[in-house]
C-alpha cells in the first residue's frame, strides 16, 4: 500500500497538462487563455487549464461530426467498437494510481476511495457498456406476412456530455461508456474545478485506438464553454450531471435552438427512513454515516435526512457518533483519511452559511459544524448533525451537498412517508426495516428513483440510476436503458410484392 509520504512525493512528481483535447490531439483555447484549477486541500493553484469558449465548442463539434458522417466509429462493427472500449477500461485500470492522485489532488477526494472505488468503477463501467455493444438485437414487428418492419436503433450523432466535479471520472465513464458503445461522437465539457482525469483519460482513448473527432473535451467554464455547447444547433443530445437549476437552463437551450434531447441527472434531498420494527441499529449507524458523510457528503444521492421514530432517536444518534469517530478529516492523500475537502472556498462557505441558518432556526447541534483545518488553507468542514430538525427548516428542504445531516422524528410510518416525499426532489431514499412487507410496500409509496432496503447505495451498473420530480428528466444513467437515450428508433418498412 503506497503509504502518505509516497503520495505526497508523487504529487510533487506529477506532471499536469491542462490544455484541451479536440480532434484527436491536445491543444490551447482558441483564445489562448487559461484559468487555474485549484488544490481543496490547501486553497493553491495545481494547474493552468484552457479556459475554451464557443470558438472552441465549434471545432470540437464540427470534428465530431466530421467524424460521425464519414462512419470511422459510428459505422464501425460492433465488435470492433467493443475491442477500443475495453482497450480503454484496460488503460485506466493500468493507470489507475496517476488518475486517483489527479482526482484527489483537484477534488478533495480521499485518495483510498478515488484508488479503491472511483477509478476502478470508472473503468468497470466502461467495460460493462463495452460488452453490451455487440450483444443488443434488433427486431422485427408483426405486421403480417406481405410486409417486412425492421425496427433498429441508430446512433443520435453529437452527444455533449456536462460532468459535474463531485466523481470526475466516474460521471464521464457513465455517459461515455454507453454513448460510445452505441456509435455517437462526444464532446465532454468537465467542470472547470476538475478537468484534469477526463483530459488524461481522452489521452487514454486515443492510445486503445478511438479515432480521432470522436470524442473530445473543451474545458472551462459554463457560462462559456457549457452553454456554447447548449446552444450548439449541430448537437444532438445533452447529457448533463448537476444542479437542477443549471439543468433547467439546458432545457431552455434546447427549446430555443434545435429541440435537441436532454437527459438531466440533478439534485437530491434523499430521505433515510427507520422503520420502528429495526433490531439491529449497529449495522443502521454505519451505513447511516455513510449515506450521509462519504465524498464530504458531496453527492447528489447522499442520505441527508434521517427520519426516526423518537423513541429510537438516542440510541441511533449515540452510534453513529461512535461511527463518526473513526472518520478521519485530513490531507486527501493520506490514505487513512475518509473526509477530505470541499470542493472550492465558494462552496465551503455556503456549506457553512446552511448550517448556522440550521442553528439560527432551532436546530440542536449534535456534533461538528464548525470549519476545521483551517491553517492548511483548505476547504475542511466537520462531519456536522443536527437534531430537532422539523420537516419545513431550510436545513431539511434544501440540497447542502456537504457533511451535514439532518434529524427528523414521526411518530407514525404514514407521516414518515409523507415526509420523505415532501420534496421537490426524488433521487434516491434508504430504508430501513426487518419486515420484508414493509420493504416493498412502503418502497414503492417513496418517490425516487432508487429506493436501497437496509443498506445506503446506488445499485450497480446493470441498474440504472436517475431520479423523479427535479431530480431527473429524459432518460437513466448506467444499465442497459442508458443505451436506448443515446439512440434514434427506426421503422425500415418493406412492401413485398
Amino acid at each position: 500500500m503506497t503509504t502518505y509520504q509516497e503520495w505526497k512525493q508523487q504529487a510533487e512528481a506529477l506532471a499536469i497538462d491542462g490544455r484541451a483535447f479536440i480532434a484527436g490531439q491536445r491543444c490551447d483555447a482558441a483564445s489562448r487563455e487559461t484559468f487555474s484549477t485549484l488544490n481543496p486541500a490547501t486553497g493553491k493553484p495545481l494547474a493552468e487549464v484552457a479556459r475554451c469558449d464557443a470558438a472552441d465548442v465549434e471545432r470540437a463539434v464540427v470534428a465530431a461530426r466530421e467524424a460521425f458522417e464519414s462512419g470511422v466509429w459510428s459505422k464501425a462493427a460492433p465488435a470492433q467498437r467493443k475491442a477500443v472500449l475495453t482497450r480503454l477500461a484496460e488503460l485506466i485500470e493500468e493507470h489507475a494510481d496517476e488518475l486517483a492522485l489527479i482526482e484527489a489532488l483537484e477534488a478533495g477526494k480521499p485518495i483510498g476511495e478515488c484508488l479503491a472505488l472511483d477509478i476502478p468503477e470508472s473503468a468497470a463501467c466502461i467495460r460493462w457498456h463495452a460488452e453490451v455493444t455487440d450483444k443488443r438485437y434488433d427486431a422485427l414487428s408483426p405486421s403480417g406476412a406481405n410486409v417486412v418492419s425492421m425496427i433498429t436503433r441508430e446512433p443520435i450523432g453529437v452527444v455533449g456530455a456536462v460532468l459535474p466535479w463531485n466523481f470526475p471520472a466516474l460521471m464521464l465513464a457513465w455517459k461515455l461508456g454507453p454513448a460510445l458503445s452505441v456509435g455517437n461522437s462526444v464532446v465532454v465539457k468537465p467542470a472547470a474545478q476538475t478537468s484534469l482525469s477526463t483530459l488524461r483519460i481522452a489521452d487514454l482513448a486515443l492510445q486503445a485506438g478511438l479515432p480521432a473527432g470522436v470524442f473530445s473535451v473543451v474545458t472551462g467554464f459554463g457560462q462559456s464553454a457549457g452553454q456554447a455547447l447548449g446552444i450548439h444547433p449541430d448537437v444532438d443530445l445533452i447529457a448533463f450531471t448537476g444542479s437542477t437549476e443549471t439543468g433547467k437552463r439546458f432545457l431552455h437551450y434546447s427549446a430555443d435552438t434545435n429541440l435537441k434531447r436532454v437527459v438531466l441527472e440533478c439534485g437530491g434531498k434523499n430521505p433515510q427512513l427507520i422503520l420502528p420494527d429495526v433490531a439491529n441499529l449497529d449495522v443502521v449507524a454505519e451505513q447511516a454515516v455513510a449515506a450521509a458523510f462519504w465524498n464530504m457528503g458531496e453527492n447528489c444521492s447522499a442520505g441527508s435526512r434521517m427520519l426516526v421514530p423518537a423513541g429510537m432517536k438516542a440510541a441511533l444518534l449515540e452510534k453513529m457518533q461512535q461511527v463518526l469517530a473513526g472518520w478521519k478529516t485530513g490531507d486527501p492523500l493520506d490514505p487513512e483519511v475518509k473526509l477530505g475537502a470541499l470542493i472550492e472556498k465558494r462552496h465551503y462557505e455556503k456549506v457553512l452559511g446552511h448550517i448556522e441558518s440550521a442553528k439560527d432556526e432551532g436546530a440542536r447541534l449534535v456534533c461538528g459544524g464548525k470549519a476545521t483545518l483551517v491553517e492548511t488553507g483548505g476547504w475542511y468542514v466537520e462531519p456536522t448533525i443536527f437534531d430537532n430538525v422539523t420537516p419545513d427548516m431550510g436545513i431539511a428542504r434544501e440540497e447542502i451537498f456537504g457533511p451535514v445531516l439532518c434529524v427528523i422524528e414521526y411518530t407514525d410510518v404514514e407521516e414518515a412517508i409523507r415526509i420523505a416525499n415532501d420534496t421537490c426532489y426524488g433521487l434516491a431514499a434508504s430504508l430501513w426495516t426487518d419486515n420484508v412487507n414493509n420493504a416493498h410496500k412502503v418502497a414503492a409509496r417513496i418517490r425516487a428513483g432508487t429506493v436501497t432496503v437496509n443498506c445506503f447505495g446506488e445499485g450497480d451498473l446493470s441498474t440504472p440510476f436517475g431520479g423523479f420530480k427535479q431530480s431527473g428528466f429524459g432518460g437513466r444513467d448506467k444499465s442497459i436503458y442508458a443505451h436506448d437515450q443515446y439512440c434514434e428508433l427506426k421503422t425500415t418498412w418493406l412492401k413485398l410484392d
